[in-house]
C-alpha cells in the first residue's frame, strides 16, 4: 500500500485557484462596504466566503489523500475478505461534516457470501451514517433546550449546517436510542466512585415527574390527517412497512429519575426511565455498582418518602446507611394541615407551622409526634380533625427517616434540591409548550440530556469519533 500521507504544500498547490476566489470575495466585501459600518458590512459576507471555502478546502484535502493511498487501499479482499469480487461500476454519495458536504464517488463490490461492499466508505470512516461525528454532536447539543423546528434554524445560523427539521428530529432521536443502550449495557455512566467523592460520600435521590406522551387518539387523527393531505397532494407514503408505533394510554406519564452526588456536587450523575417502580430498581443497582456505592465510606439516600421509591431502596441498595425524608417535603405536609387549622396566612397558622418543625428539626420526629397527639385530643372530627391524623400517619411511617438531629449532626444533607433539579433539567426538553411524545422517543432524549448534565458529554463524543 503507499504511502497515503500529503504534505501542506501539495494541499496549497490543490487550493490555489479557491484561495484566489476567497481573497477576491474579501476583497469584493471590503470594497462595497460603507465607512462607518465596514464590520456590520463585511462580516456575513466575508463568513460566507470562508464557509465555502472550508468545504472545498476539505474536499480536495480528503480526495488528495484517497488518490494518495493508492487503489489497493480500496480493494474489497483487503478490506471485506477473499473471495471473488465483481465490480459494480462507481456510485456517489455525500457525507455531512462540520466543514460542509463531502462529495464521495467510490466504487461498489458485491460478494454472493458477503453481499455488497464499498471499501472507501470503510477507509474514510462513513459507513455508519451520513452525518460525521461533529455534525450529530452540534445537532444533539442544540436539540437539548430547543424544539427541533428553532434547533434547525439554530444550526443553520451558528453552524451553516442545513438539516431539515424532520431529518434533524430523525438524526436526535437515533443517537438518543443509541445512547440510551449504551447506559443500559453499562459502556456509559459515573467515572468517578466514592474514594472520589468529598469525604468519600455519596448522597442518592430518587422521584417521579410527568412527561406529555402522544395518545393513541391523537396518533390516529395524526395519520388520517397526513393520508389526506396525502392524497390531495399525489404523494407517496413515507412511512416505514409494518404496523404502526402504539400510542400513550394517557396523555402523561410518570417518569422516574435517579441520581448520585457528593456533598459539594462536584460528583454527579442522574438517569432516568420510563419504565415502573421495578425498572427503576433495576436502574439503581446498574448504576449504583458503577460507583462502588457499597465501599463509600458513608452512603445515604434523600427523597421526598414515597412508599414505592422506599421500597426499592430496600431490595436494591441495601448497603445505604440511612434514608432520609426531604425537611422541606415534610414541612409542605406540615404547612397544609396549619392551613386547615388556622387558615392559609394567618399568623396563627406560620407560628403552629414553626413550632411543629422547630420540635423535628432539633429534637426528632417522635418528639413532634408527642406534640401532634395533643392536638388530636383537642380536635378529634372534623376537617382539622383529619388533617392532624393524615400528618400524624405520614409522619409515623417515617420515624428512622426524619431523624434530624442525628443526621445533622453526622453532616448529612437533609433536603433532595439535587435530585429534583435533575427531574428539571432531564425533563426540560420534554416538557416544552405543546410537545407530546412517543415514549421511546422521550426516554432517548432524556439519555442525552442525562450525558450532558452529569458531565459526561465530552467523553460520549470522544468515543463516537475514535469509534
Amino acid at each position: 500500500m503507499a504511502d497515503p500521507r500529503i504534505t501542506a504544500e501539495q494541499i496549497l498547490a490543490e487550493l490555489q485557484g479557491d484561495l484566489k476566489a476567497l481573497a477576491e470575495k474579501m476583497a469584493a466585501a471590503l470594497n462595497a462596504a460603507k465607512a462607518g459600518r465596514i464590520i456590520a458590512d463585511t462580516e456575513e459576507p466575508v463568513r460566507d466566503a470562508h464557509a465555502e471555502f472550508r468545504q472545498q478546502a476539505f474536499q480536495k484535502a480528503i480526495d488528495l489523500l484517497a488518490r494518495h493511498a493508492g487503489q489497493e487501499a480500496f480493494s474489497p479482499s483487503a478490506q471485506c475478505g477473499q473471495g471473488r469480487w465483481r465490480n459494480k461500476g462507481k456510485q456517489k454519495t455525500s457525507h455531512l461534516t462540520v466543514n460542509g458536504v463531502l462529495e464521495v464517488e467510490r466504487t461498489i463490490y458485491w460478494n454472493k457470501e458477503q453481499g455488497t461492499a464499498a471499501p472507501l466508505d470503510g477507509w474514510l470512516g462513513i459507513v455508519s451514517g451520513r452525518y460525521s461525528p461533529g455534525v450529530r454532536e452540534m445537532a444533539c447539543r442544540l436539540s437539548l433546550n430547543a424544539a427541533f423546528v428553532p434547533a434547525s434554524e439554530n444550526l443553520a445560523r451558528t453552524a451553516q449546517l442545513t438539516l431539515s427539521t424532520g431529518a434533524l428530529a430523525d438524526l436526535v432521536e437515533r443517537e438518543g436510542h443509541g445512547a440510551d443502550a449504551a447506559i443500559r449495557q453499562g459502556a456509559y455512566g459515573p467515572n468517578w466512585t466514592g474514594a472520589d467523592c468529598t469525604e468519600q460520600t455519596i448522597v442518592s435521590g430518587t422521584d417521579g415527574v410527568m412527561v406529555p406522551l402522544v395518545t393513541e387518539e391523537q396518533k390516529r387523527k395524526r395519520r388520517a390527517t397526513e393520508a389526506k393531505k396525502r392524497q390531495e397532494e399525489g404523494r407517496r407514503s413515507t412511512a416505514r412497512p409494518g404496523r404502526p408505533k402504539c400510542g400513550s394510554d394517557g396523555p402523561y406519564k410518570e417518569f422516574k429519575i435517579f441520581s448520585l452526588y457528593d456533598p459539594d456536587k462536584s460528583h454527579k450523575y442522574a438517569v432516568g426511565t420510563s419504565g415502573d417502580a421495578a425498572a427503576l430498581g433495576r436502574v439503581m443497582r446498574r448504576e449504583g455498582s458503577k460507583v462502588r456505592l457499597d465501599q463509600a465510606q458513608r452512603k445515604y439516600a434523600v427523597t421526598d418518602g414515597a412508599e414505592w421509591i422506599g421500597r426499592q431502596y430496600a431490595q436494591q441498595l441495601p448497603m445505604l446507611d440511612e434514608h432520609v425524608l426531604d425537611y422541606y417535603h415534610l414541612r409542605s405536609h406540615v404547612i397544609e394541615a396549619s392551613h386547615v387549622l388556622y387558615g392559609e396566612g394567618t399568623a396563627k397558622a406560620v407560628a403552629w407551622r414553626e413550632e411543629m418543625m422547630g420540635y423535628v428539626w432539633n429534637q426528632g420526629s417522635l418528639v413532634m409526634l408527642d406534640h401532634l397527639a395533643n392536638f388530636t385530643r383537642v380536635h378529634r372530627s372534623g376537617p382539622k380533625g383529619e388533617a392532624l391524623r393524615s400528618l400524624r400517619e405520614y409522619v409515623a411511617k417515617r420515624v428512622d427517616m426524619t431523624d434530624y438531629p442525628t443526621f445533622r449532626q453526622r453532616g448529612y444533607d437533609c433536603g433532595s434540591g439535587p435530585t429534583e433539579s435533575f427531574c428539571g433539567t432531564l425533563t426540560l426538553r420534554l416538557k416544552g409548550r405543546g410537545m407530546r411524545w412517543d415514549r421511546e422517543n422521550a426516554e432517548a432524549i432524556m439519555a442525552l440530556a442525562s450525558l450532558y448534565y452529569s458531565d459526561q458529554w465530552d467523553d460520549y463524543w470522544a468515543r463516537q469519533r475514535a469509534a
